[in-house]
């Protein structure tokens, strides 16, 4: 089935103006839902509040549900609703932009520093930011509100490749970079550095952080996906199963399952507690063996993303096609046609899909399929429990069976 085109952002065609018409390695939704970014290319990174965008694609002629979203805008107190209405920003950030993150904070989420005596920020419940990951290794942080720059952390020596949030609202912070490393950053202690993982041998492509914020995995330029324990900043284990680099990766709603993405055309779903490949999604049929994965085949697989339902997945694969995969089926159940795909992601709410080409953003309206009471119970049972504890459950195997993810 061929998945609706909700609308497009274009970048502005400016050939003589450098800051634009670049490529966009990433897009990105506020975790509230109330704003999209992407970089448009260059060095600019365009800010525009999310429920203004649905409202210009309804008045184009395209139905969706916008009042679902809108409701996800910041709820705050009269006093401060003036200065926290969602507005346009456009940000130049003095550098090709590469990534992009969006962090909320949660007041009594304590910073991991000792010694709390005095900082500059005091993060708030109604701040919202956005982390830039620039060409030169720089990071830069903004007010998402005011488009003013905060915070500038240089430690990285080449390209931010990736950055990601903890969810759970501590403003921790992780950086993949091209120098091999990961760093993790306490913004609630003015962005001081609190640890360097390394292990990897080769660029880091992509990190993405479990729901529960207990796990960070990160994928590069090898075959190998790895997932750290970021209670002690050690590695727990290596994934391994890919036959070319791995470019992107990201944890289902339940952190039960880790869909990664690669170049040798493949995106793989994942139990990343015990390590076993649960679901393959080919973008070559016959797939390539192993000896021929990894060279250039016109399906590297670019980008992976979860939908909040955790029955979806979309990939963004060099043939020129968005692929909409369900969890527990082959073959993807829709697509849509896309030149040039670069970065995708879903909405907060999981209606639409985003994916960025060109300086330009993409719009499709997601499958909507409603879940089974299997996937349900899986869900809600994977919140709050890793494969082993369920596994170990005093119930009858069969229920053991209907609430595990099965290869």
């Amino acid at each position: 089935a061929r998945s609706r085109t909700v609308g497009e952002l274009l970048a502005p065609t400016s050939p003589f103006d450098k800051k634009c018409g670049r490529e966009n390695w990433t897009v990105a939704f506020a975790p509230d839902g109330s704003y999209l970014a992407w970089s448009q290319g260059h060095r600019i990174v365009k800010l525009v509040p999310w429920a203004q965008c649905l409202n210009n694609f309804l008045l184009h002629g395209t139905k969706n549900g916008s009042n679902a979203v809108s409701t996800r805008l910041p709820r705050q107190s009269s006093e401060s609703s003036q200065k926290n209405k969602p507005c346009e920003h456009i940000i130049d950030c003095g550098d090709i932009v590469w990534s992009l993150a969006f962090g909320s904070s949660v007041p009594e989420k304590q910073s991991r520093c000792v010694n709390i005596e005095w900082h500059r920020f005091k993060f708030g419940q109604d701040q919202l930011l956005l982390a830039t990951g620039l060409n030169n290794g720089r990071i830069k942080i903004w007010d998402v509100y005011t488009g003013k720059l905060l915070l500038n952390l240089m430690d990285h020596t080449e390209v931010v490749r990736d950055l990601t949030f903890a969810p759970d609202g501590s403003l921790i912070l992780v950086s993949a970079s091209r120098d091999k490393t990961l760093r993790v950053w306490d913004l609630k202690d003015d962005g001081n550095m609190m640890k360097v993982l390394r292990g990897h041998p080769n660029w880091v492509y992509g990190c993405a952080f479990s729901p529960d914020s207990s796990i960070l995995c990160s994928v590069g330029a090898s075959k190998a996906v790895f997932l750290w324990d970021m209670d002690k900043y050690s590695m727990l284990r290596k994934l391994e199963g890919h036959h070319n680099d791995v470019v992107a990766c990201e944890f289902s709603p339940d952190g039960a399952l880790l869909a990664t993405a690669s170049y040798d055309t493949r995106v793989y779903v994942w139990d990343p507690h015990i390590g076993v490949i649960l679901r393959e999604f080919g973008h070559l049929f016959p797939p390539p063996t192993p000896i021929f994965a990894g060279g250039a085949n016109d399906r590297w697989v670019r980008s992976v993303c979860f939908s909040h339902d955790g029955l979806h997945v979309a990939s963004l694969a060099d043939d020129k096609m968005v692929r909409f995969w369900r969890i527990d089926e082959e073959y993807p159940v829709q697509v849509a046609p896309l030149n040039n795909g670069l970065c995708c992601t879903f909405s907060t709410d999981g209606s639409v899909l985003a994916a960025g080409q060109d300086g330009s953003v993409y719009f499709w309206a997601t499958p909507r399929q409603v879940s089974s009471l299997q996937h349900l119970c899986r869900m809600a049972i994977r919140r709050v429990m890793p494969t082993g504890q369920v596994k170990n459950l005093p119930i009858p195997c069969k229920i053991l069976e209907f609430l595990c993810y099965q290869i």
